[in-house]
């Protein structure tokens, strides 16, 4: 009993130890326990903020005072700590990092959040697209066949209404134009487009009329995607098409690329005698300066649409005939005849749209406009457009550059994308006549000179040999395909643009000048 009253009388000083400890009030142990339990750790028992040991980094250091420490410091304090972070902000702040450009100054932690959270948000983005066609995936696998059926007779019953409707409004525009008003370009257009969805529904009626023929309806639209009348084509039609017509676009542009640089654009005599024809080759050429876009639009004025259609290859033509959205089969005459159509079709639409004003066309008039002229669409805003169509409108009307060159070089850029501004548009047409080659100007030379009247009996047989090997090939295509030859249209329509002066003389003697070389030639 002695031994256990001493651990409880000395045990306390021994465990908190240090010279403080014999000042401090010892903790009353009961007085039945052993003396094993002093060298058991206490701390659980423990009543002090603080210990004397220090060795313990969860607790304060001995001689701390938390009350002084819980009071606010005051504002002379205060300053310093404030002088210091504006100083730290200032230095960030000067330090300016280039987004596209390495830099040597490392970068701060507010650009590093920014670019963070500009990477979380494209991020949400993109989990929110991939959600949205997930989320349709799932609906369509959730259709019935039942269900499949109903929504198909729906968009077919609506197709119908909608063509019922636009057939009731054409008739109104067919007796506005009867009676000698003049129809307006949207006008003119939504009466084509009805005359057009009303043809379609010859061929489609037989399906209805013969029994059981619908069983062969998805086979024949398969095969013929263009039968069905414009109202009744669902939207995942119209983007394949729309995707299928920009990777053809993409196919041709890099065509037309090589194919160019091989043959080139057709040069005439009377256009190589003039010094500015000579002068921008020169340039080109030769010395290697880049032309003026003053000369460049100067030079395409010399190459007539006809003259260039005329004297392009099958190849070039199949192209053009694919990049425009046009039926690339058939022989050479029936290709240029499609191209000359359409050509035909857009200067007209480039007068009633110059007329009216690029300001005036609807977003989805102003896509089928840029669309059919060969301008890109895909991913570009109405304002861009806007400004690519009136780029077409001024160099067409204004400075008076053929439609061939304008969609050639709007083939030639579009797999770069560069038609903003003026200067690249006419950068384009200056790619396109510079893949003139070599040899065209040893064929123009005989022309030349039978102008001059110095040209050699060599180089007349040569020549003849050129186009008697022409027509050879010409002959061979025709007979391979007579049926074709035979049902081909009459191709004699100009499509040049011609001064009103020139076509009209002014005196009596420039009628009867005319009248006699007309006559001389078709004696």
């Amino acid at each position: 009993m002695s031994y256990n009253r001493a651990a409880a009388r000395f045990g306390p000083m021994l465990l908190t130890g240090g010279s403080r400890s014999f000042a401090r009030t010892p903790y009353a142990l009961p007085r039945n326990v052993s003396a094993v339990a002093i060298l058991l750790p206490r701390r659980g028992l423990a009543t002090e903020t603080t210990t004397s040991s220090g060795h313990d980094a969860n607790h304060p250091p001995p001689g701390f005072n938390v009350n002084e420490a819980k009071k606010p410091l005051s504002k002379n304090e205060q300053k310093p700590t404030e002088s210091k972070t504006s100083q730290e902000a200032a230095k960030l702040d000067d330090v300016a990092i280039p987004k596209n450009e390495a830099t040597s100054h490392p970068k701060t932690k507010a650009a590093e959040a920014q670019s963070l959270s500009e990477l979380a948000k494209e991020k949400a983005a993109e989990g929110k697209k991939e959600s949205k066609e997930v989320a349709k995936k799932e609906d369509d696998k959730k259709l019935t066949l039942w269900q499949k059926v109903k929504k198909e007779v729906v968009h077919y019953w609506d197709g119908t209404k909608l063509l019922a409707t636009e057939a009731r409004i054409s008739s109104k525009l067919a007796l506005k134009m009867a009676a000698g008003y003049e129809l307006t370009r949207r006008e003119h257009r939504q009466l084509q487009r009805t005359v057009q969805d009303l043809g379609r529904l010859v061929p489609f009626s037989v399906f209805v009329i013969v029994p059981f023929a619908e069983l062969l309806l998805p086979v024949a639209l398969r095969l013929f995607p263009n039968l069905l009348p414009s109202t009744y084509e669902g939207q995942k039609s119209k983007d394949a098409k729309a995707t299928s017509l920009r990777s053809t676009r993409k196919e041709v542009s890099n065509f037309l690329r090589e194919t160019l640089g091989e043959t080139g654009l057709p040069v005439t005599a009377a256009t190589a005698q003039k010094e500015e024809f000579a002068e921008f080759f020169r340039k080109l050429r030769s010395t290697g300066e880049t032309p003026t876009d003053e000369d460049v639009i100067k030079v395409c004025k010399q190459f007539k649409d006809d003259l260039t259609l005329d004297n392009l290859s099958r190849p070039q033509l199949v192209g053009i005939c694919r990049y425009m959205n046009l039926h690339a089969v058939g022989p050479d005459p029936l290709l240029r005849y499609h191209i000359r159509y359409r050509m035909r079709q857009i200067k007209r639409d480039d007068r009633a749209i110059s007329y009216e004003g690029v300001d005036s066309l609807s977003i989805p008039e102003l896509q089928t406009a840029c669309a059919s002229r060969g301008l890109r669409t895909y991913g570009m805003s109405p304002g861009r457009l806007r400004d690519d169509l009136q780029m077409w409108l001024d160099l067409r009307l204004k400075y008076g550059v053929p439609s061939t060159l304008l969609v050639l070089s709007n083939a030639f850029a579009y797999t770069s994308g560069k038609e903003t501004e003026l200067h690249t548009q006419v950068d384009a047409l200056r790619s396109v006549l510079s893949s003139i080659p070599e040899e065209l100007f040893h064929e123009i030379e005989l022309e030349v000179h039978n102008a001059e009247g110095a040209a050699t009996n060599k180089q007349r047989l040569e020549v003849l040999k050129e186009q008697q090997e022409l027509i050879e090939e010409e002959n061979e295509q025709s007979q391979s395909d007579t049926h074709a030859a035979k049902a081909l249209p009459k191709d004699d329509q100009d499509i040049d643009d011609k001064n009103e002066k020139e076509e009209l003389p002014k005196t009596d003697a420039e009628r009867e000048l005319k009248e006699a070389e007309e006559e001389s030639k078709k004696v």
